[in-house]
């Protein structure tokens, strides 16, 4: 849906002519530094913040995309018809007994820092994995973790508690575990328009020293096997997990790892992951996923599915 002219001036003036910015590219805010711009851009730093923002939207009939740290998505080189709300909503607590409560737009490596230094276990294994707090909800953040445990994948669902979430009627609800249908790569926010707020979420105590080790091996093992997105800009894993056999490893198969289509590559690395060489475009980059995804159905007889999210117009 394209918003109208008049329905976007509104908006603007709703949010605040100062803070609503018009035509502000997008590829900067994403970690594939792809994307065209939007025509609306806000700032959004608190929850309620973020609540009225998307309120105002939704009752204008102008489209919404929420923005954290721009991870595991691919925006058009068209841009986006509509309001970009970056969610920089950053408040959080840390009681006595290890309960954390975070806002959804505060980075997992901002927690992962303040909890480890103060002695409570839990986020140190997501390390290095560039998410907010709402994204992390909303993919079920995981990885697979070479320690303490050799090769067991580690949720956040593990230490979730509860969230507060804006409901598509503009009310607020507190969602507990039973309520969040946690999945491998998803949640009840994938289902409609509800949107994470804050979320609560149990540590555990534990020495400093073993979950320093923790993350160092984690960091080691996760470098040794993907691109570093400082040199390297992608948006992680491209497709979707297949039962019993990792995507990368068809796509390697087929010998596509290190393809080149345009500015987009294939990482050396990864054949999961594709990477931005400098100048790729949105365009290069699906169609080098369809040109993985045509190789490895014809050679092995499964359609890959993308697991990042196409937003905006391509």
């Amino acid at each position: 849906m394209t918003p109208t002219s008049a329905a976007v001036n509104q908006l603007a003036s709703q949010l605040g002519d100062g803070r609503a910015r018009r035509n502000v590219a997008l590829a900067p805010f994403t970690t594939f530094k792809i994307g065209g711009p939007a025509d609306l851009f806000f700032e959004a730093t608190s929850s309620d913040e973020l609540a009225s923002a998307i309120v105002a939207a939704r009752a204008l009939e102008v489209p919404v995309f929420l923005l954290g740290l721009g991870a595991n998505i691919l925006i058009g080189d068209l841009g986006f018809r509509g309001l970009v709300i970056r969610n920089l909503a950053n408040h959080w607590t840390l009681s006595e007994t290890g309960l954390l409560w975070s806002e959804s737009g505060t980075t997992i490596a901002t927690l992962i820092q303040q909890t480890v230094q103060q002695g409570w276990s839990g986020l140190e294994h997501f390390v290095g994995i560039p998410s907010t707090t709402g994204g992390a909800l909303w993919q079920n953040l995981h990885f697979l973790s070479p320690a303490p445990a050799r090769e067991r994948t580690v949720f956040i669902a593990e230490l979730f508690q509860s969230a507060e979430v804006l409901c598509s009627d503009g009310s607020r609800s507190t969602v507990g575990i039973d309520d969040m249908r946690f999945d491998y790569d998803t949640s009840r926010l994938h289902d409609g328009r509800e949107i994470a707020l804050s979320a609560t979420f149990q540590l555990t105590r534990e020495d400093v020293d073993v979950m320093q080790r923790i993350m160092q091996e984690n960091l080691s093992w996760r470098g040794a096997r993907h691109p570093w997105l400082e040199w390297y800009p992608s948006a992680g894993s491209i497709f979707q997990k297949l039962e019993g056999q990792g995507a990368g490893r068809l796509v390697d198969q087929v010998g596509l790892k290190g393809y080149r289509h345009g500015g987009a590559q294939i990482s050396h690395l990864h054949a999961n992951i594709i990477v931005n060489l400098g100048a790729a475009t949105a365009k290069d980059v699906r169609e080098l996923i369809s040109i993985a995804q045509d190789a490895v159905e014809q050679k092995f007889g499964v359609r890959l599915t993308p697991e990042i999210g196409f937003i905006g117009e391509f």
